[in-house]
């Protein structure tokens, strides 16, 4: 049962204000998320100065050791003998050959040496090290 007054149209237009509140609010909210999803896992970086410097994000494969010697793509945890069907099948998904290891400082080199094997010997080949840039060598080389 409608109302309706007689000579007047009835209206139609949606209100589109709240809809557009509740969207910059969802930008919002993803905006200040994303980086956080790249980095879930907590690894400390070796530092090192500034060779070839990129932004890592969601559009690349991102392997993380931690200092507990597990690895993770994302923020999934896997075990050695899983990690390589992994990256193979991300290697698909993502038209990419190209494998970037974050590896925590912490970590004795010969873990790193024995994992980076084991994916060279599985067909992984192109494996990128991920680094931060020593801020404190930068600013001293930089003075003189």
């Amino acid at each position: 049962m409608a109302f309706h007054i007689p000579g007047k149209k009835s209206i139609s237009d949606i209100n589109v204000t709240p809809l557009v509140d509740v969207m910059l609010v969802l930008l919002i909210i993803f905006m200040v998320t994303a980086p956080l999803m790249l980095n879930g896992i907590k690894i400390e970086l070796p530092k090192t100065q500034e060779s070839n410097p990129i932004n890592l994000n969601t559009e690349h494969l991102i392997l993380s050791f931690s200092k507990d010697a597990e690895l993770f793509i994302g923020d999934h945890k896997y075990l050695q003998s899983e990690i390589v069907e992994k990256i193979n099948s991300e290697f698909k998904s993502k038209k990419t050959d190209v494998i970037f290891l974050r590896a925590d400082f912490s970590l004795d080199y010969g873990k790193v040496a024995s994992l980076l094997s084991f994916l060279k010997a599985s067909g992984i080949i192109k494996v990128a090290l991920v680094t931060e840039i020593d801020e404190t060598r930068e600013s001293r080389t930089s003075r003189n």
